[in-house]
């Protein structure tokens, strides 16, 4: 895909999750977290599933106990994608997890405890040959910056990422991931572009937190992460949503086609309609849109509501219809194909593009 209105990417240290790689100029890989109760691995392992199908490709879990251990192992070893343990608070669990197959770790320093018991997990890890992401967020700094009232949220932010991830180095531990998150779109972004100065070489998962429901959530993270990665900062993303985590990852792979950076579906083009339109295009484009969503393709397909126009507006598109009254000209990369009636134009779009393009 093009990128040329993309700044350049951030060059961080390539890290490995599992085979997939995260920074070092690899694509921008796409995560999500299973909603399941981890300790009912055949529940967690059929999301799982799903979320492969929509083109996740990390996944996280929690492990909040014990008892999820066990549960936590068979998910390792029945799951079609690198699974990374999400731990809080007890860093016997992150050690745990380690040995039951995790691809990696996801902690929080500053909610750990002592740095006896984070050595303990870095070590661990560093046994297991698996990368840590350290995990920064306002309810759990680094108590050097917690609590002073000459610094901003941001600088506190950057400045408890900066001192975990020096601990880390000074104990020999460099298979890194850092993310710093918030719930606002401006800190999001400030926080990232400080980090992106701060600590060049270490990869970044950006996301905006506790982002809401499904469109207040992904219109905060389209602006936020859309902003990172046109700048060129972010090599692996989750776009948190109070919703199904399929739409996650749907959202994410929509963002990345849209800031052109990556597509593994089509992108729909549509005209917001107008006046001028003499056909059911709304109808269209909503069935249209619908069906596009069983195609794995990576062409653009335009729905557009007018005859003369339409094929010179969308002629970047792969493929397309511009409607009028009771027909539709077909069309690919802005030449018509043919005039096919209103009434079967839909099945007519994707008879061609089965021919064309699967």
């Amino acid at each position: 895909m093009s990128s040329a209105s993309v700044a350049p990417r951030s060059l961080t240290r390539p890290v490995s999750v599992g085979g997939v790689a995260v920074g070092g100029g690899a694509p921008v890989s796409v995560q999500s977290m299973c909603t399941t109760d981890t300790a009912d691995p055949d529940a967690t392992l059929a999301q799982i599933g799903r979320l492969a199908g929509a083109g996740c490709e990390i996944v996280r879990v929690a492990v909040p106990s014990a008892q999820a251990l066990d549960g936590f192992e068979r998910i390792c070893a029945g799951s079609p994608l690198p699974v990374v343990a999400d731990i809080h608070f007890d860093h016997r669990l992150a050690i745990e997890s380690c040995r039951r197959g995790a691809s990696a770790l996801r902690v929080n320093p500053g909610n750990i405890g002592s740095w006896e018991r984070v050595d303990a997990v870095i070590d661990e890890a560093g046994a297991a040959g698996i990368p840590i992401r350290i995990g920064v967020n306002a309810g759990s700094l680094d108590p050097a910056f917690a609590e002073r009232e000459d610094l901003t949220q941001v600088e506190k932010l950057v400045g408890s990422a900066a001192s975990f991830v020096e601990h880390f180095r000074e104990r020999g531990f460099n298979d890194i991931v850092l993310s710093a998150k918030a719930h606002g779109v401006p800190t999001t972004v400030e926080v990232n572009r400080a980090l992106s100065r701060a600590l060049p070489e270490v990869p970044l998962h950006v996301g905006v937190t506790e982002a809401g429901g499904l469109r207040q959530g992904t219109v905060k993270n389209a602006a936020a992460v859309g902003t990172l990665l046109m700048e060129g900062i972010g090599d692996t993303i989750r776009l948190s949503l109070t919703a199904d985590p399929v739409e996650e990852v749907n959202v994410a792979w929509d963002l990345l086609s849209a800031v052109g950076l990556r597509r593994l579906r089509p992108e729909m083009v549509s005209c917001p309609t107008c006046g001028r339109c003499q056909w059911d295009l709304m109808g269209v484009a909503a069935e249209v849109e619908r069906r596009l969503a069983g195609v794995r393709a990576p062409i653009s397909v335009a729905v557009m509501g007018c005859v003369v126009n339409g094929p010179g507006e969308a002629r970047d598109a792969d493929i397309g219809l511009a409607g009028g009254r009771g027909k539709a000209v077909l069309f690919a990369s802005g030449e018509k194909i043919r005039t096919v009636d209103e009434a079967s134009a839909v099945d007519e779009l994707f008879a061609e593009i089965e021919r064309r393009f699967t």
